[in-house]
């Protein structure tokens, strides 16, 4: 038992220390590292304790060690998800400026959450009293009937999801065709995105600057407001390469000085902003660094006897020596030939293990038939302590990673983000809440698929015994029928009948998940570009995503209708309507709020004029005269024949684009005259356009009446 507990917990603290390092962002605080480290750990730890349970359980051997990590790693995740975990999730996200303030806000946001909580502990106190049991084991088995009841039955759904979607995903993605196709599409999303990001972020920094202009230093509101500035000093200082663009007052962002609420308002709404653009910045480099790798595995793989049976990167400079040809060949065998089987194969076990957990429990309810394989081979090689071990920990581990899988591929549309080194404290917490209550109720439900020989119980199942004393129907039988309903469901999720009924029904089509299914018409043409322009702007050294703001806003209207070109010339496009404050429309507000102020200006400078003024203390928003020009955030729209000039030049580019794609099964990876990659390597993404709108000013706009692209 020992050498498996050597072996299992400094491998357990080891995943725990890295998924934390690969997720969590650099201004997460230490308390948060240190629950959320703590949390994972003990939720992990019944990975390594169930094993052991059934070990010490088959051989008579049970102790008092198995019993006290038992209650310790049970109670741990019972008190951290359902308590510690809720109240600092509240603190964290709250802009508060004091400790008592945070904390009271927490408790604020997450009232209806313990109301529910407390009329759920009331119910079963009063249970309790009515049924006469004894009070400590009574209170103890009606919390763990409560939390187990609520795992299995969200859990179940988790956990058929992921059976069916893990095997048929890892088998879709070693095909690079459909891989390459959806890397497309989402690289397209991904960089739209993006700018909506940006553009968030630049405006809470425009209403943070001017708010901070507007605001006198004797205003009681002024020690607020300068922790908001040293917060934006710091945002920006760490990042020199950001440059603020675009920001825009809305309705109501002058009135963030009213009291300290609306401060606190301010500040959580700048750190989520900044949070924000910097998750949907790391999602993007990812996605993009992913699909250029693959373009570089399709064309080694392509050109194979030309390279000599070597992988060659557009990334790195190429190795020397033998021993550099040597590892050029072996990543050549590796990404070229043995992933792609080895993902395959990999698939297929997956898809016969997730069969066997099926059939384990849809065989739950009679007691006296096991077609559990995990219990037939746990119980066919007896004694040895090792190899039952082993064979209890790959099913529950493989059914961990399913729910987690679920849960955070669910969780991420909806509730939190999980970003490689950009997560925020609130979406960690929320995901460690989340693993803590589910890791019990999986420990249970695998235990039930165990059918031991004679009477034996395992440490876990003799503590849990205490729910059927107390809550008979939530106990062992509920564990036994409900699983029946998650078979059903895996079943429909593996025949893909939910995709079907929304397709049927048109109106539920917004409750669709984005599948890697969808939006599998060939690869996306702005998705492609934009692959291409990262791929140049990396051969010159710099970095990925430099650029990818000003291309998606070029992009990001013309995707909607690219194929047949219908885009109504009323309709105004990313590039056809500039970035415009609603100063003008607003003005009379903030005029009337500040009217000493608009004697000296009559406007705001955009934020790119004013953060050459940065200091490490403060913010501010110089004014500038009525005599200085329009910047481009102020500037009027251009005119039809301009745009319907723009808008051919860009639809040519396209055309020609998708007529060299037609040719070859994979994009090029030297610049192509068609994409019109021949400018100079030096040339920004803004002077590539402003050359195109120079050389097609004098183009007919007939040409919108064009038929689709070819």
């Amino acid at each position: 038992m020992w050498v498996f507990y050597v072996i299992s917990l400094p491998l357990t603290v080891g995943m725990v220390a890295a998924t934390l390092r690969y997720f969590a962002g650099p201004a997460v605080p230490a308390r948060v590292l240190a629950v959320v480290g703590y949390a994972w750990l003990c939720s992990l730890s019944f990975v390594v304790l169930v094993p052991t349970d059934i070990w010490t359980a088959i051989s008579g051997n049970q102790n008092s060690d198995v019993g006290f990590f038992w209650s310790w790693s049970y109670w741990s995740t019972f008190i951290l998800a359902w308590s510690i975990v809720p109240t600092l999730q509240g603190y964290e996200d709250s802009g508060d400026f004091t400790l008592k303030e945070r904390l009271k806000s927490s408790i604020q946001k997450n009232m209806t959450y313990y109301a529910i909580v407390g009329s759920t502990g009331l119910f079963g106190l009063l249970l309790i009293i009515i049924m006469r049991h004894n009070w400590v084991h009574g209170i103890l088995g009606f919390a763990m009937a409560c939390s187990n009841t609520f795992g299995l039955v969200t859990g179940a759904f988790l956990l058929g999801f992921g059976l069916s979607e893990i095997p048929r995903n890892i088998w879709r993605n070693a095909d690079w065709t459909h891989r390459l196709q959806f890397l497309s599409h989402k690289v397209a999303k991904m960089s739209t995105k993006l700018d909506h990001a940006h553009q968030e972020y630049c405006s809470a920094i425009y209403v943070v600057q001017a708010t901070s202009n507007q605001m006198s230093k004797r205003d009681p509101l002024r020690p607020c407001m300068d922790i908001i500035d040293n917060m934006l000093a710091r945002m920006l200082q760490d990042d020199a390469l950001f440059k603020p663009s675009g920001g825009k007052l809305g309705e109501n962002d002058m009135d963030y000085d009213t009291d300290n609420k609306t401060m606190a308002t301010l500040r959580r709404q700048l750190r989520r902003a900044h949070e924000e653009y910097y998750r949907r910045k790391s999602d993007y480099m990812n996605c993009v660094m992913e699909a250029l790798e693959l373009e570089d595995t399709i064309r080694n793989y392509e050109q194979r006897g030309v390279s000599g049976w070597k992988y060659l990167s557009c990334f790195r400079e190429n190795r020397s020596g033998s021993l550099g040809s040597f590892l050029d060949s072996t990543e050549f065998i590796w990404r070229c030939l043995l992933k792609k089987q080895l993902m395959r194969v990999l698939s297929v076990i997956l898809g016969c293990i997730s069969a066997s957990i099926l059939l384990a429990e849809a065989t739950l309810l009679p007691s006296d038939v096991d077609l559990s394989l995990f219990s037939n081979l746990i119980n066919a090689v007896g004694k040895q302590e090792v190899l039952v071990q082993v064979a209890a920990f790959v099913p529950l581990m493989y059914m961990c990673i399913c729910t987690y899988y679920s849960l955070f591929r669910i969780g991420m549309m909806l509730f939190y983000s999980l970003t490689p080194g950009q997560t925020s404290s609130v979406s960690l917490l929320m995901m460690c809440s989340m693993v803590a209550r589910y890791a019990p109720p999986i420990s249970y439900n695998f235990l039930n698929l165990i059918h031991l020989g004679g009477n034996s119980k395992t440490t876990f199942e003799k503590r849990m015994g205490n729910i059927d004393d107390v809550v008979p129907f939530f106990g062992r039988t509920f564990n036994k029928i409900y699983p029946l309903i998650m078979v059903v469901y895996t079943l429909l999720v593996a025949g893909n009948f939910f995709e079907h009924l929304t397709d049927f029904f048109g109106s539920l089509k917004r409750f669709k998940c984005w599948t890697d299914q969808e939006d599998m018409d060939g690869l996306d043409p702005s998705g492609m570009f934009i692959l291409q322009k990262e791929r140049n702007s990396m051969e010159q050294g710099r970095k990925v995503s430099e650029h990818a703001t000003p291309l998606a806003r070029n992009f990001s209207s013309i995707g909607k209708d690219v194929e047949s070109g219908n885009v109504p010339l009323g309709e105004p496009t990313a590039e056809m309507a500039p970035e415009r404050t609603t100063q003008t429309k607003h003005s009379g507000n903030v005029a009337f709020k500040y009217s000493s102020v608009r004697d000296q200006s009559s406007s705001l400078k955009p934020v790119e004029q004013v953060q050459k003024g940065i200091s490490s203390a403060s913010i501010n928003l110089e004014a500038g005269s009525p005599e200085e020009p329009p910047s481009a955030s102020t500037a009027p729209e251009s005119p039809p024949a301009e745009t319907a000039s723009r808008w051919a030049s860009m639809k040519m580019g396209l055309q020609n684009f998708r007529a060299s794609m037609g040719s070859k099964k994979f994009f090029r990876l030297s610049p192509s005259p068609s994409l019109g990659t021949n400018a100079s390597a030096t040339e920004s993404l803004d002077e590539i356009f402003r050359k195109l709108k120079r050389n097609s000013s004098n183009a007919d706009a007939d040409h919108l009446d064009d038929d689709g692209l070819p």
